[in-house]
């Protein structure tokens, strides 16, 4: 009898572990979806001539630079 009491348990304990991998592989599953830029990568052209002004020029006198960054942003699906 204690041979199928060790038999059960074994078998409900290696059921155990399949599913627990196979619930692993399911959340480590590779996203098909593109991976979202981080702000500080999306628009580097207008970041760089926002940049470029600002140190020349000052915060005041480049807000059409800024304006236009922003809208960049934003077009990335940034909340800006």
């Amino acid at each position: 009898m204690a041979t199928t009491a060790a038999t059960a348990e074994t078998a409900a304990t290696a059921a155990t572990v399949t599913t627990a991998l196979t619930a692993a592989a399911t959340t480590c599953e590779v996203s098909d979806a593109p991976k979202k830029k981080k702000i500080c990568c999306a628009c580097p052209d207008t970041k760089r001539i926002r940049d470029e002004c600002i140190v020349e020029h000052g915060e005041d006198a480049c807000k059409k630079w800024i304006e236009a960054h922003r809208i960049c942003l934003r077009a990335e699906g940034f909340n800006v």
